[in-house]
């Protein structure tokens, strides 16, 4: 069992930045990812990074954000640059792939909202 504790969302202008933080239990040897629900939407993943310092970004993350991870502090970080208002979503943070353990994992997630 792993648990997540996501960190760092609110309320920004389109343009702006913010820096999302997770607080893992143990993220060791694993590929840990973002993901975000918008309203009304399915759960899509943003960026995941591998143990060994692997990244992926969908294509509408492609550079605007970074994922990056302190593997002593067990933390991923997401920064957010040129936010724009179809990012408004809660964000989660989760192993990658989700199946089959992580459906145990989700955490509350944090809110981003971007105003436009």
């Amino acid at each position: 069992q792993v648990q997540f504790v996501e960190s760092g969302g609110g309320l920004v202008q389109a343009g702006g930045s913010l820096r999302l933080s997770c607080s893992a239990s143990e993220i060791t040897f694993k590929t840990i990812g973002w993901y975000r629900q918008a309203p009304g939407k399915s759960r899509e993943l943003v960026a995941s990074i591998s143990s060994g310092g692997s990244i992926m970004y969908s294509e509408s993350a492609l550079g605007r954000f970074t994922i990056s991870r302190d593997n002593a502090k067990n933390t991923i970080y997401l920064q957010m640059n040129s936010l724009k208002a179809e990012d408004t979503a809660v964000y989660y943070c989760n192993i990658d792939p989700i199946s089959p353990l992580g459906d145990d994992y989700w955490g509350q997630g944090t809110q981003v909202t971007v105003s436009s």
